[in-house]
C-alpha cells in the first residue's frame, strides 16, 4: 500500500508557496508520517493550524509543530516590510540583579531569559517565579517592570488574561458522595472545550455591549468569534472542576471553618487573545529591532497609535476572559440551584501600570504570574491530584508584589506522552478518589513541579488561606492541541 506523503500541491493549498520552506516542512511532516504518529488528514489540519496561529504553537513547550511554527515566523519577518519608523536597541552589558524564588527547580534556559529580558533597555526591575519554565520571549512565570510608556506583547504572551476563579457554595463536601453523579452531569453539559469551541447557550452577554469593540479594525473583525467563544474553555492546562474547598476560622470574613463544595475554572481569552497577541507581537518585532537572544521581548510605545491599541485590546481580552469564567460559574450555579457565597478571580498574563517602592512608575508584566499586593486574593492551582491554595499576598518589593501562578512544568508535553503509562496516572487518580473527564498524558500530575516545593518558596510572598482539592475534572479532549 502506498503511503499518503505530504506533497507540494498539499502545501500550496496551505498557502506555503516558499520552496526552501516547502523543503523543511516535507522532511519534519513526511517523518512523522513515516512513524505512523498521526494520519496524513490529521496532519494537514494540524498544519492549517499553525500556519493560522503560529505564534500559538511557538509557545508551546516540547511541542512537534513548534520548530514548524518558528520557521513560519521567521519567514514572515524576513518578508516584513521596512518601516520607516523602525529602531535598533542594544542590551544592557551586565544583567542587572533580581530574585529568583525556588531556583533549584527552575531550568536553566528559564534563566536566560530572563537574563536577556533584565537586559532590554527599558526593563527596571524583575523577579522569577519557583513555577518558573522557558518559554517564548519572557519565560513563564517571569516578571518583568519597564519604563510605564512601554508595553512588550510577548511579556504578556500568547493568552492573554488567562485567569483563575473559584467560587465556594454553601453546601457540605459530602455531596461528592451524595450526589457525585449529578455534579458529574452539571460539570459535563455545562463545559465546552477545545481549539475553535463554540458556546452552545449563553448566560450573560453584556460584555459585548462595551464600546471597545468598536474601538479598532482587529477588534471589530474578532467580535464575532469572541462571541460564539464565550463560555468556552482552551486546551493543553485548562480545566473546570469541583472540589472540596477547606478553611480553618478566623481565615477569611464570613467564611466559618470547613469542608466546602467548590468550583475552580483556569482558562483566558480564547481565540480573540490569541489573535491580538499574534498581530501586535509581529508589529512590535517589526518596529522596535533587538539582537537575536531578546528579538521576542521588542515593544511598544504607548505614546504610538499601535501601542494604545494593544492597551486597548490587552484590557478589553482581560474582561472577557473575567466574563468567560462568569458565563461558565453562572450556568453551572443554575443548574446546581445554588448560588456562590464567595467568588474570588484573579488572572495572569496581564500588564499593570504600578509603582515600584521608590516611587517609579512602571509596567509590570506578569507571564504565568499572580499579582500578590498587600491583601489582594489569589488562586495558585496545583495539578489535578494535588491541591490548589487561596492566598493572600504579602506586597513584597522583590517579587514586585507577585507570586507563581501554580505549580510550573517539569516535562514537555511529547516527553510526557512518551514516559509517562495510562495505567500509573489512573492508579494515581484512583488513589485521591479523583474522577476525570477528558485531559490526556500530558496533563499528568507527573508533569508538574510539587505544589508544596512551589509554595514553600514563596512564603515571603503569600499567605496560605485555604486550599482546593479536586474531585471531578474536566479537560480537553486529548486529541485537541494545548493552546497556553
Amino acid at each position: 500500500m502506498k503511503r499518503p506523503w505530504i506533497n507540494k500541491e498539499d502545501f500550496n493549498a496551505l498557502g506555503i508557496n516558499d520552496a526552501k520552506l516547502q523543503t523543511k516542512f516535507q522532511q519534519v511532516c513526511n517523518g512523522l508520517l513515516k512513524k505512523n504518529d498521526i494520519s496524513k488528514a490529521e496532519l494537514l489540519s494540524k498544519l492549517e493550524e499553525v500556519v493560522d496561529h503560529p505564534l500559538v504553537f511557538a509557545e508551546e513547550k516540547g511541542s512537534k509543530f513548534r520548530f514548524l511554527a518558528e520557521l513560519l515566523l521567521a519567514k514572515k519577518r524576513q518578508e516584513a516590510a521596512p518601516q520607516t519608523d523602525a529602531k535598533a536597541y542594544d542590551l544592557k552589558e551586565q544583567v542587572p540583579d533580581f530574585p529568583i524564588y525556588g531556583a533549584e527547580n527552575i531550568d536553566e534556559k528559564a534563566i536566560g531569559q530572563m537574563n536577556a529580558a533584565m537586559r532590554l533597555p527599558i526593563s527596571l526591575a524583575g523577579a522569577l517565579m519557583p513555577d518558573a519554565h522557558s518559554g517564548y520571549g519572557l519565560p513563564i512565570g517571569g516578571v518583568l517592570a519597564t519604563d510605564s510608556n512601554t508595553i512588550i506583547p510577548f511579556a504578556v504572551g500568547v493568552d492573554i488574561a488567562c485567569r483563575m476563579c473559584l467560587s465556594i457554595y454553601d453546601i457540605s463536601d459530602r455531596a461528592f458522595d451524595k450526589d457525585g453523579s449529578r455534579l458529574k452531569s452539571i460539570l459535563n453539559e455545562n463545559t465546552v472545550f477545545g481549539m475553535g469551541a463554540k458556546s452552545k447557550n449563553y448566560y450573560d452577554t453584556s460584555i459585548f455591549d462595551r464600546h471597545e469593540w468598536s474601538a479598532t479594525k482587529l477588534i471589530r473583525s474578532l467580535k464575532d468569534k469572541a462571541y460564539a467563544q464565550l463560555g468556552t474553555s482552551g486546551t493543553g492546562n485548562h480545566f473546570v472542576e469541583w472540589g472540596t474547598f477547606s478553611i480553618k476560622d478566623g481565615m477569611l470574613d464570613d467564611l466559618p471553618a470547613g469542608n466546602y463544595l467548590a468550583l475552580l475554572s483556569h482558562s483566558g481569552s480564547r481565540g480573540f487573545g490569541a489573535s491580538i497577541a499574534n498581530y501586535y507581537s509581529k508589529l512590535a518585532m517589526e518596529k522596535t529591532i533587538l539582537p537575536r537572544e531578546a528579538k521576542e521581548l521588542a515593544w511598544l510605545d504607548l505614546d504610538s497609535a499601535e501601542g494604545q491599541e494593544y492597551w486597548i485590546s490587552m484590557n478589553l481580552a482581560g474582561d472577557y476572559a473575567s466574563a468567560n469564567h462568569h458565563e461558565i460559574h453562572n450556568k453551572i450555579s443554575t443548574k446546581l440551584q445554588a448560588q456562590p457565597i464567595m467568588r474570588i478571580e484573579n488572572h495572569h498574563n496581564f500588564a499593570w501600570q504600578e509603582r515600584l517602592p521608590d516611587g517609579r512608575s512602571v509596567m509590570v508584566h506578569r507571564k504565568g504570574a499572580t499579582p500578590a499586593g498587600e491583601g489582594v486574593l489569589g488562586i495558585i492551582p496545583g495539578s489535578m491530584a494535588t491541591p490548589g491554595f487561596l492566598v493572600r499576598g504579602k506586597g513584597s518589593p522583590a517579587s514586585i508584589d507577585s507570586a507563581s501562578h501554580g505549580a510550573g512544568r517539569l516535562m514537555s508535553r511529547n516527553r510526557a506522552f512518551k514516559e509517562i503509562k495510562h495505567d500509573a496516572v489512573q492508579e494515581l487518580l484512583k488513589q485521591h478518589g479523583i474522577s476525570l473527564l477528558g485531559s490526556g498524558l500530558d496533563e499528568a500530575p507527573m508533569v508538574y513541579k510539587d505544589i508544596h516545593a512551589v509554595m514553600k518558596a514563596q512564603e515571603s510572598l503569600v499567605e496560605v488561606l485555604g486550599s482546593f482539592m479536586p474531585r471531578i475534572v474536566k479537560m480537553a479532549d486529548p486529541r485537541e492541541r494545548p493552546e497556553d
